[in-house]
């Protein structure tokens, strides 16, 4: 089968050895379109390997057609339309997943955006809603707003009811994230961060993806008992905290990764998003945004747009083997 592979920070469509068959308690999808994310890239940077017992091929989201089904699987059915999250392999014609990592596709959904869908999604949910334990009215912000978590984010708390603030870097971005529903925007290019949020009144949730020096300037405006999230690392791995603003305002600081979570804990982020949520997705009340769609050959661009910091919701990848 064809999948993507790595050479020296370079990537490359092969021919590989077929899959093996799905364990009993997985389904073999056959991908038509993969998600990119930033986790890709560093991972073609080498700055981030796959879990143990993962792929070493990039991918993490995936939409296609269930082609094989484990023995042990109930639920997915052969020739069903599904997404999947997975922890790497989705570069691919083939993939195998675990079963509980599966869900079916809006009817009204079509390939592109059901593999934008769950890394993005289910990032925002598990890190908001769930780690955070996002309370009805409390406020949140996050950083990137334009990006697909942020996206995603975004249209999650409009639906709840938690209003939203959205740091971007043009004023197209900032158009972009009010029309999903982000109560108030931030042009970190154009207006002070700190002061702004003082102005709105504070936040209890920070969905923080930067890290370095953001999270001691995101201490500022947390409210009292807020929570810091921290899901990646583009500002870099150090950074100045205030111990003293922390314990006196009993904040939290909370790290977090979806990739290496075991396909049980992914199945309860999915189960419980659907349940919350699955009535909007399916009357596309909440859908993923797709900025760009690139073919199998231009993977290369499509990474490079990521990279370069210009996207308005997901990237994805036809795949067509």
């Amino acid at each position: 089968m064809q999948a993507l592979q790595l050479s020296e920070g370079k990537v490359h469509w092969s021919e590989i050895n077929s899959l093996p068959n799905p364990s009993a308690n997985e389904v073999t999808v056959k991908v038509s379109a993969a998600g990119v994310n930033r986790a890709d890239l560093m991972q073609i940077a080498g700055k981030y390997p796959p879990p143990p017992g993962a792929s070493d091929i990039p991918g993490l989201e995936v939409a296609g057609i269930v082609a094989e089904v484990g023995s042990g699987v109930a639920g997915p059915q052969k020739g069903q339309r599904v997404a999947a999250l997975l922890a790497g392999g989705g570069f691919a014609e083939y993939v195998n997943v675990p079963a509980e990592q599966v869900l079916p596709v809006p009817d009204n959904w079509n390939d592109e955006m059901a593999a934008g869908w769950l890394e993005t999604f289910a990032t925002a949910y598990l890190n908001v809603f769930m780690l955070a334990n996002l309370q009805p009215q409390e406020s949140v912000l996050t950083h990137a707003g334009a990006s697909g978590v942020g996206s995603s984010l975004i249209q999650l708390c409009r639906e709840s009811g938690n209003p939203i603030t959205a740091i971007v870097g043009s004023s197209d971005k900032e158009s972009f994230c009010k029309e999903l529903g982000a109560t108030d925007t931030i042009n970190r290019y154009q207006q002070d961060i700190v002061e702004t949020m003082k102005g709105i009144g504070g936040v209890d949730v920070v969905l923080n993806p930067v890290a370095g020096d953001s999270i001691g300037k995101d201490q500022h405006y947390l409210n009292q008992d807020g929570r810091i999230i921290l899901i990646g690392l583009m500002g870099g791995r150090e950074g100045t905290v205030d111990f003293g603003r922390m314990l006196m305002k009993r904040q939290r600081i909370i790290g977090s990764t979806l990739r290496s979570l075991v396909a049980e804990r992914k199945g309860e982020i999915l189960t419980q998003m659907w349940q919350q949520f699955g009535s909007q997705f399916s009357s596309s009340a909440i859908q993923p945004i797709i900025d760009k769609i690139f073919e199998q050959e231009d993977i290369q661009q499509a990474f490079d747009y990521v990279a370069a910091n210009k996207t308005q919701g997901k990237v994805v990848v036809k795949i067509d083997g």
